[in-house]
């Protein structure tokens, strides 16, 4: 087996486990109306993290998108509710400047060498600032649009609700699978992750695939915006505080190394799911506070990170014992 293939299974491993012990306490977690909800509660967090891994795979990282969906929120909630903007074109005005908010950062990153973490920063006290000056309170949307969406649901048999939001996650999902595997800017940002001094001798767009890694992330974050501003109807500039630490949370959780090069979509997906399973379990416990799921993600996050260094210092031995061999003068040469 491929070690990179081990923290991928590692994760799919915690999350059975974590899954399988709730539904041994809570057989509710055995029906659609738990499984719904998992994705209903947690599509936000899904789609901002999928948009993450892209960035983390290219070896970069993004710290602006916990802001970026709380002024989303905020924007659709003055442009909507306020001044009676239609949805729709409020939403495609967001994702645009959205796109176009993240391709700047990628841009400054690529062009003037400025460390990803530095530039991500600011876009993080540029979009939260922006988020209060427009208002700090919290903002009611009273439109048909958002209720009628909060109406647009799928009812299974045993209740279970298949929601909007869970649609766009599961979306938004698929599309980021096919990304990575399926088409030439997948296999840039791979490589561009893997060493990006010769991602650029093998002819790959360097600067385009960075500053696209980082439109497309800041696009799904903006999404990821929009579809927690239509779960709470509202907006509010102080919402999602610290969230971009829980997104790279689940996209390392997920099998994703920070040093760039490797990581896995469903990977990030099924550590949502993780994190959504053990939250979950908290709230039907009700003898835990619900802070105990930070301590689990830190226990998560020191055992993954522990495990990736290990396949890394053993694939560095692995290398020098290789080309040590392959060194080696054969028997006839040493004669």
């Amino acid at each position: 087996m491929r070690s990179r293939f081990i923290p991928l299974l590692m994760t799919l491993l915690v999350f059975a486990v974590m899954y399988l012990f709730a539904y041994s306490q809570f057989s509710s977690f055995g029906s659609m109306r738990v499984i719904g909800n998992l994705l209903r509660d947690n599509a936000y967090l899904g789609i901002a993290a999928i948009g993450m891994t892209f960035v983390i795979i290219s070896g970069g990282i993004d710290l602006s998108v916990g802001s970026v969906i709380a002024f989303t929120g905020v924007f659709c909630a003055l442009m909507i509710g306020r001044n009676g903007w239609d949805p729709v074109l409020t939403f495609v005005v967001m994702l645009t400047i959205g796109t176009l908010f993240g391709a700047t950062m990628g841009y400054i990153i690529h062009h003037f060498k400025i460390p990803a973490f530095i530039v991500t920063l600011s876009g993080l006290f540029l979009a939260r600032g922006m988020a209060y000056v427009m208002s700090t309170d919290s903002i009611r949307i009273d439109n048909p649009f958002y209720e009628q969406i909060s109406d647009l649901v799928y009812i299974f048999p045993d209740r279970g609700r298949f929601t909007f939001a869970a649609a766009v996650f599961l979306l938004t999902l698929i599309m980021g699978i096919f990304l990575a595997h399926f088409t030439r800017f997948g296999r840039n940002v791979y490589a561009l992750g893997g060493n990006a001094d010769a991602a650029l001798l093998l002819g790959v767009p360097v600067g385009r695939t960075t500053i696209t890694v980082y439109a497309l992330n800041s696009f799904l974050a903006v999404l990821a915006g929009i579809v927690l501003s239509l779960s709470k109807q509202s907006g509010d500039s102080t919402i999602a505080v610290g969230l971009e630490l829980d997104v790279i949370a689940a996209v390392v959780i997920g099998g994703t190394l920070l040093t760039g090069g490797v990581g896995y979509v469903i990977g990030t997906f099924i550590a949502v799911m993780t994190l959504g399973t053990i939250q979950t379990y908290l709230t039907l416990d009700g003898s835990l506070t619900p802070w105990w799921i930070k301590i689990v993600i830190g226990v998560l996050l020191f055992a993954f990170v522990g495990l990736q260094k290990l396949l890394s210092s053993r694939q560095g031995l692995l290398g020098v014992k290789q080309r040590g061999a392959a060194n080696q003068p054969s028997p006839a040469q040493s004669t």
